[in-house]
């Protein structure tokens, strides 16, 4: 009977029928107890199995003053996140925002047991950092594949809220393929919604399933919403932590030029026969960047690159990958009426200052 209640907790559709037709002696009253009896169990058996991955990262941190006046410096201030480690020799899974400006960075284990950690890499634009540490007997997640998760399944985050270290929140993903925007700007794809509890502290630590597969990173809250949380797909976490192993930072490419989304006349659409009806305006354009060789203008509206429609600046994101570093592509602006195609080498964006 034990094997079939398993069987049926990881099912997930029309639970009780299951269990009534699994197991016809359990009597009616009793068979929401038995439910409430298997969803424990998975809750404490993922517990069981992440917690000793989970780590506590204390950081230093130095923060400039707004509008410091002549002789200020800059404050140091004490704080914490949460990460998890992913290999067996050392290597942490955290969120950027938690290893930002810092100048000192500890982990504490589950064990008791603590380590200086050095930063990696990181990446703001998916919030996503890699840390380090030097120890034995470390205990690695085990990853599963956001890919497959399904909106309402058990999801169960583990970290370090306000300073509690390993607390233990469980509610269900709440929706999937959320944009988040990060702190650089850029909008996160892909990211999971899910109601099990985070406060600040939980930031980088993991989010997993019923058997305990990290499915995301924790990395946002909404304030003072309740029970609308945020993590990063895992599958987007292990795409970054691959490239910041390797490089060090994530490689895009970029075309040297800011602006904001504006609307294309209604005319303009009808007389080119556009499919958008908004594109990206270049309002600057960098000197010998990729843009100016390539001929645009400020003022250009660009409303397509390579294959790809333009409508705003973050589908323009989404396009600018490591791939695009040096090839050729066609870009399509519109410059006052008249619609250009032109040709583009993207270069490779300049890597952010280090995080500490």
């Amino acid at each position: 009977m034990e094997r079939k209640l398993r069987l049926i907790d990881s099912g997930g559709v029309d639970a009780g029928s299951q269990v009534e037709q699994a197991c016809p002696e359990i009597a009616a009253p009793d068979r929401d107890g038995y439910l409430l009896d298997a969803y424990s169990r998975a809750v404490t058996g993922a517990a069981e199995k992440v917690s000793p991955s989970v780590v506590n990262i204390s950081i230093s941190q130095k923060v400039r003053p707004r509008g410091r006046l002549m002789g200020q410096t800059p404050r140091e201030l004490q704080g914490s996140g949460s990460g998890f480690v992913f290999t067996g020799d050392g290597f942490i899974l955290t969120n950027s925002h938690v290893v930002q400006n810092t100048t000192k960075l500890e982990t504490t284990l589950s064990d008791g047991r603590c380590f200086k950690a050095d930063v990696v890499g990181d990446d703001p634009d998916t919030d996503i950092a890699v840390i380090r540490i030097s120890g034995g007997e470390l205990v690695p997640v085990t990853f599963g594949d956001s890919g497959l998760l399904k909106v309402g399944q058990l999801a169960i985050a583990v970290g370090n809220a306000l300073g509690f270290q390993c607390t233990v929140t469980a509610g269900v993903v709440s929706a999937l393929g959320r944009s988040l925007r990060s702190a650089s700007g850029r909008l996160i794809d892909n990211v999971i919604q899910t109601d099990a509890a985070l406060n600040p502290g939980n930031s980088g630590g993991p989010l997993v399933d019923s058997f305990g597969n990290v499915i995301g990173v924790n990395t946002a809250i909404i304030l003072p919403a309740q029970g609308i949380c945020f993590a990063i797909a895992v599958n987007t976490a292990k795409f970054v932590a691959s490239r910041i192993m390797q490089y060090g930072r994530v490689k895009r490419s970029y075309l040297g030029m800011a602006g904001q989304n504006v609307p294309l006349h209604r005319r303009l659409v009808r007389f080119h026969g556009l499919p958008v009806e908004s594109g990206f305006q270049a309002t600057t354009v960098e000197n010998d960047g990729p843009a100016m060789k390539a001929g645009v203008k400020e003022g250009d509206v660009i409303i397509a690159f390579g294959e790809c429609d333009v409508s705003g600046i973050d589908e323009l994101h989404v396009l600018l990958t490591e791939e695009r570093i040096g090839h050729e592509s066609s870009i399509s602006v519109i410059r006052r009426t008249e619609k250009l195609e032109m040709t583009i080498v993207p270069a490779e964006k300049a890597a952010a200052p280090a995080a500490n």
